[in-house]
Parts: C-alpha cells; structure tokens; sequence
C-alpha cells in the first residue's frame, strides 16, 4: 500500500498529540537554540514567524529576542488565507485557537525569512499542515520566496514524495534531534 499525504498527516497528528507532554518544553528549548544559531548566520531583517498551538515547537522566546533588532510579523488569518501583521502584545485568540495580533492597514508584500510549522515532511522537503492551506495560499501571493524554515517538536518525515505541487517546501526542517537541509537549493 503506497502512502498519500491524509494518512501520513494522521499519523504524523497521531504522534505528536500522543507525545508525553513533560518533555515538550525540553523540546522546543532544544529548537530554539537552533533556531537562534541559524538566524545569527542568515542577518536579515524581515522575518515572519508564528504564535505556537500546544503540538507546535514553542518560539515564544525567539520571537521576542528577535523583535528587539528586527521587524517581525505575525500571521492574521483573513478568509482562507492569512496576511502579515507586525508582532505586537496584546495577543488574542482567535479561529481555529490561533493567537494573533491586531490588524493592520500596512500591506506587507516581503520577507527575508519564515519560521513555519509543520506537522510532516515529505522527500522533497514540501509542508505536511493541518490540511486548511493556509500558508500554501499565503506564500503563493509573495512576490519573492523566503528563506523557509520548518520546525517540528517530533521528527515526522517520508522519504516518499506524498505532497501536491501548491505546498509550500522548505529550505531546512529543525527538530530536537535532527535537521534535514534541502537539496539543490540556490541560497
């Protein structure tokens, strides 16, 4: 049996809710060292990033080290896809139990770089989500790609090609344990 991308994001799902719980701020610390270490070699200075849900790597922390020295956004979900809006307290709840914040009449067209988060990864290093496509719509309406970079709290990644051409690949995917970099990609 070949597997497509609706079972592999099952199980994928099925392995990050059932993660124990009490590791998983151990987890996202461990990314979040990475994380900074990569943007310290990459200085640029537009960067979007996202508010963590429970089974997301939590960059609470990098996204308010990195607003001191940079502009960073947000994303603020509009109809089926989202914009950008610059990361500002207060952060509220909103659809889907996404933390957002507030709107802006700023129309922000380009990024250096984007945090994004996964659920899994296929061969070609394409973005397994939650199945809204949401970021797909988002980076498809961008002027010019971004540097991508994918995170994950627990590795989940086919070797087999399961995504459509629209997702979104990435250029590294960083996990606690291990880090997969994109083949054959043009910096």
């Amino acid at each position: 049996m070949t597997l497509n991308k609706s079972t592999f994001r099952k199980n994928c799902l099925y392995k990050l809710k059932n993660r124990a719980s009490h590791n998983r701020f151990y987890r996202s610390s461990l990314v979040n060292k990475k994380l900074l270490e990569l943007l310290k070699l990459k200085k640029r200075k537009k960067i979007l990033l996202y508010y963590p849900l429970g089974m997301e790597v939590n960059i609470v922390k990098v996204l308010n080290f990195l607003r001191k020295k940079h502009d960073v956004y947000i994303p603020f979900m509009v109809e089926q896809s989202f914009k950008m809006v610059p990361f500002r307290l207060p952060i509220r709840k909103k659809k889907f139990g996404i933390y957002e914040s507030g709107n802006t009449l700023r129309n922000i067209k380009k990024i250096d770089i984007a945090i994004v988060p996964v659920v899994g990864v296929d061969g070609n290093l394409q973005r397994v989500g939650f199945g809204k496509g949401m970021y797909d719509r988002f980076f498809e309406k961008l002027e010019k790609k971004p540097y991508i970079i994918f995170t994950q709290l627990e590795l989940c990644y086919t070797k087999e090609s399961i995504c459509d051409d629209y997702d979104i690949d990435g250029d590294i995917l960083i996990t606690p344990l291990k880090d997969i970099k994109k083949k054959n990609r043009k910096k």
